[in-house]
């Protein structure tokens, strides 16, 4: 099992999970994240600022191009200014009654890749909701009735608690048997402050971490 701390609105978090799941993929492995909500909205008691994403996007998308990212296609009206709703869900689908772990798992990176592939607006319910229609592990009618009771919300402020202990350092932050790494294999700072004209410099991405993790996750040789 893989536990990651993290919000849908983070690029550096996103990039993990990609690489993890691939990675997977590649070897036949039957993995699944156990997905813990790290909301920077709640740290910081304020959006996400869009230029700061962009920023951080741009960098990693254009060392690798494969991620398929694109900058916000629409209005900067409907540009998401909070992720709550959607990590409300994943936590929701965790539900057996919406499709467990390997749902919420699937929702996860179906939100990911509606927001940073396809532009939509993943803090509006029915977005969330359209997008749960798209993932076949979960039962979208389901996770809305949990979600009109409030479901996933008390589990969002419950991480955010656990979180701001001294052991989950960011978003992302990966856990496993063995395993402890904040932003694995990246190493990048910012060349100032933002918006002072800062920008990330992302200096390198060292992926094998993802490979060593489920070699010895799977006993692969």
């Amino acid at each position: 099992m893989v536990t990651v701390w993290s919000d849908i609105g983070c690029p550096w978090a996103t990039l993990a999970l990609e690489t993890l799941h691939a990675r997977a993929r590649e070897r036949g492995a039957d993995l699944t994240v156990d997905h813990r909500a790290f909301p920077l909205e709640l740290f910081n008691r304020m959006p996400t600022p869009k230029y700061i994403v962009e920023s951080e996007l741009v960098v990693i998308a254009a060392r690798l191009p494969h991620l398929r990212w694109r900058l916000w296609p629409g209005p900067e009206s409907a540009y998401p200014v909070t992720t709550l709703p959607a990590l409300d869900a994943v936590q929701a689908a965790k539900s057996p009654r919406v499709g467990g772990l390997s749902a919420s798992d699937e929702l996860d990176t179906a939100l990911r890749r509606a927001l940073y592939e396809q532009g939509r607006c993943v803090s509006i319910l029915p977005v969330v909701l359209e997008v749960a229609e798209e993932c076949p592990a979960v039962d979208a009618a389901a996770l809305e009735q949990e979600l009109s009771r409030g479901g996933g919300r008390a589990e969002v402020f419950e991480q955010w608690r656990t979180a701001r202990g001294p052991h989950i350092q960011g978003s992302a932050h990966v856990f496993a048997e063995g395993f402890a790494e904040h932003n694995p294999g990246v190493r990048y700072h910012w060349t100032a402050p933002p918006p002072e004209g800062g920008f990330p410099y992302f200096e390198e991405y060292d992926s094998t971490w993802a490979d060593k993790l489920v070699d010895s996750l799977f006993k692969i040789n």
